[in-house]
């Protein structure tokens, strides 16, 4: 995919979102070519440089930039100039997408095998072994908890499982 592809994709530009949020995405949206200084990105894109800091460093973080260090010979100031790496981006979500289908997988089989009681006046949730320890009271406000069905949210992670099992062509076995 070519690098301005990848920009266009929304669900590229929402995973670069997710990562600087919406002072580094102008950074991370308008990655220039060759290497740039943090004083240059900033005044070109309008922007603080620390929000411009933050951002390079997150993507960083995330081996989406590489930046390399001159030193000046007057000085000793040292100037960082950075590099945009954004080959590798689809095979960085398809990562998180098979990430979010373990996490999801293992939050199913947790609420099959429990046995949960809520709290209607507080919101708060048990497992059955806590909602006996207190004696099937609310320890906050003392109201009797209640059994809770948990049907709905076991489907509906099992439908968002399916659509992710879809997307990254995995097999479809029942856990």
């Amino acid at each position: 995919m070519a690098f301005e592809d990848l920009l266009e994709d929304p669900v590229i530009q929402k995973y670069l979102h997710e990562l600087v949020g919406p002072k580094g995405m102008p950074v991370a949206a308008a990655p220039p070519d060759g290497e740039v200084t943090d004083e240059e990105l900033a005044e070109e894109l309008g922007l603080e440089l620390n929000d411009v800091r933050r951002a390079l460093f997150i993507l960083y973080e995330n081996d989406l930039a590489s930046y390399r260090r001159l030193r000046d010979e007057d000085s000793g100031w040292l100037t960082y100039l950075w590099t945009f790496e954004y080959d590798e981006i689809p095979e960085k979500l398809e990562g998180e997408m098979h990430r979010l289908l373990d996490g999801l997988e293992e939050r199913r089989q947790y609420e099959r095998d429990n046995e949960f009681y809520l709290c209607e006046n507080c919101g708060i949730r048990f497992e059955f072994g806590e909602a006996m320890e207190f004696g099937f009271q609310c320890p906050e406000c003392g109201n009797q908890v209640e059994s809770m069905e948990n049907t709905r949210l076991v489907d509906a992670m099992e439908r968002r499982i399916e659509e992710l099992r879809d997307e990254l062509n995995v097999d479809h076995v029942e856990a």
